[in-house]
């Protein structure tokens, strides 16, 4: 592909960058312009709807309570409490957004550990049917990818989080979803629910898969689970896992799709695609 044939858009959205980049014939046309537009106007929207550092927040309102599922909480938020718990009973309880602290004080109800992958999965629909073109949408280390059959792959970087200039891996995905959770950008802010108290265990997970919500959620519940959740990562099907722990040790699931750590199965599929660095978040 030509320079022409490629395109990219970041704005600040949800207090972190989000990057938008297409790939194919019409990138610089208005209607294409127009798309990205709405994706980032839906981006805004679910901030002003869950950011846990605005008071005047649809969810900053309830002060820490969870919506109640038959009151006039926001429709978006009872949508998203309902996942939450559907998270909670997936990861066996690790992921848990009840009982939380909560930024501007206290603790409550913060559902920030799936709200990323939920939005952005979201806005993503807005570009969905633009079939000609490949898709990579990047949220502070959550990444949404599309790429037709006989285009190259993203190629997807995953940071060392005790060096963010070095790469540990790099991934090719033609589709799905690259989710990092983790302590390198914003410390020890994912609670063990168990213990009660920040997890500090693993310094990074990146979980690929087909879809960006759970990547997410599996992401977050492992470092609060801590090393041991490389075992349970490994059961979940359609999705591989590299974790790094406190002491820097590196450690992948048997099907990871790295270059680094390739997987068992066999060789990925080369390509030339751009590369996307993911950063813990």
């Amino acid at each position: 592909m030509t320079g022409a044939d490629r395109r990219a858009w970041v704005e600040q959205v949800m207090g972190l960058p989000v990057s938008v980049h297409l790939r194919g014939p019409r990138v610089r046309t208005e209607a294409v312009v127009r798309r990205v537009d709405r994706v980032f106007a839906e981006l805004r929207r679910a901030d002003a709807v869950f950011s846990t550092y605005r008071p005047d927040s649809e969810l900053g309102r309830l002060g820490g309570a969870p919506p109640d599922p038959a009151g006039t909480a926001h429709p978006l938020l009872r949508e998203v409490a309902a996942l939450c718990e559907t998270a909670r009973a997936r990861t066996g309880g690790w992921f848990d957004a009840r009982h939380l602290p909560l930024p501007l004080g206290g603790t409550g109800f913060d559902p920030s550990g799936l709200v990323k992958g939920w939005a952005v999965a979201r806005a993503a629909r807005h570009l969905t049917d633009l079939a000609e073109h490949d898709l990579c949408l990047n949220a502070g280390g959550d990444v949404l990818l599309r790429a037709a059959p006989d285009r190259p792959p993203w190629r997807v970087g995953v940071e060392d989080p005790d060096r963010p200039d070095r790469m540990l891996d790099v991934v090719e995905r033609a589709d799905g979803a690259v989710a990092t959770s983790g302590t390198a950008r914003r410390g020890a802010h994912i609670t063990d629910p168990r213990a009660g108290r920040p997890a500090g265990a693993v310094r990074s997970v990146t979980v690929v898969g087909p879809d960006l919500l759970w990547a997410d959620v599996y992401a977050t519940a492992a470092v609060a689970r801590g090393p041991q959740a490389l075992d349970w990562l490994s059961t979940l099907d359609g999705y591989a896992a590299l974790l790094v722990d406190a002491a820097g040790r590196v450690r992948v699931t048997p099907d990871w799709p790295g270059a680094r750590f390739p997987s068992r199965r066999g060789p990925g599929r080369a390509g030339s695609g751009a590369r996307v660095a993911v950063s813990s978040a």
